[in-house]
């Protein structure tokens, strides 16, 4: 089943860039070569959303890093769905582990920010993961199981829904899960989905993995059944983020 479903890439660039940097980035995508077989996603942060979508080939969707639940208001510093939509990107990157762990957004939120984007018109890659001392605690399925549900008890369509796996403890720290590691927690993921949700929703819907994934390892962990694509960090911003792009061709 897992060849039916595209493969999806996402970069987030996070809090890094500035408009020679971005000209770089924006240049060695728009030079490719890209698999058209693979759906790509940029994340640059909000005051550049614009900028990148004018300068990006339309083979490259942008998204922000994140948006409030409510649609306007006396939200100070914060971003709205339709402002996103406004500047030309088409998806959202909700719950980051930075966004739970940094900023201290809990379950509930996240799931009230997944329900805005989707019911407003924008895609939405929603991330569940463990940290290090849960997964070293045997709790790993019950966190995520348990972040999957304050999203999925708001989703009503899933055709625009991207799952991405991030294990906190492998952000950014240069710690990989395993292929095998990975590839179990997303098959967890897609067994709760069928159980929870529905067998057909869990076959469709895609399941990226997130987590110190480079240009050396992505062939192999793309080769599991179960992983669908990859939520990049910081080799997003390099030129070996096209490797990663093309981990499937």
């Amino acid at each position: 089943m897992a060849s039916q479903r595209k493969f999806v890439v996402g970069g987030n660039w996070k809090m890094n860039g500035d408009k020679q940097s971005i000209d770089g980035i924006i240049a060695f995508l728009n030079k490719g070569p890209l698999n058209d077989d693979t759906d790509i996603i940029v994340a640059p942060p909000a005051v550049y959303l614009d900028y990148v979508r004018k300068g990006l080939s339309p083979k490259v969707a942008v998204s922000a890093q994140n948006c409030y639940k409510e649609l306007k208001g006396a939200f100070t510093g914060d971003i709205s769905v339709t402002m996103i939509k406004d500047v030309g990107a088409t998806w959202v990157i909700i719950g980051h582990s930075e966004r739970r762990h940094v900023f201290g957004e809990s379950d509930e939120l996240i799931g009230d920010k997944v329900k805005t984007a989707l019911d407003n018109g924008l895609s939405v890659m929603a991330c569940v993961g463990e940290k290090l001392e849960e997964r070293e605690a045997g709790k790993t399925n019950e966190v995520v199981f348990r972040q999957i549900k304050a999203v999925a008890d708001k989703i009503s369509d899933w055709s625009h829904v991207v799952i991405a796996y991030e294990p906190v403890w492998a952000i950014g720290t240069g710690k990989t899960a395993s292929p095998e590691q990975a590839q179990e927690v997303h098959k967890h993921l897609r067994e709760w989905l069928s159980k929870n949700v529905s067998p057909t929703i869990a076959q469709a819907t895609r399941i990226q993995y997130g987590g110190s994934v480079t240009a050396a390892n992505c062939k192999e962990l793309a080769k599991k059944p179960d992983i669908d694509g990859f939520l990049v960090g910081g080799a997003s911003l390099k030129p070996d983020f096209i490797q990663i792009i093309n981990a499937r061709k």
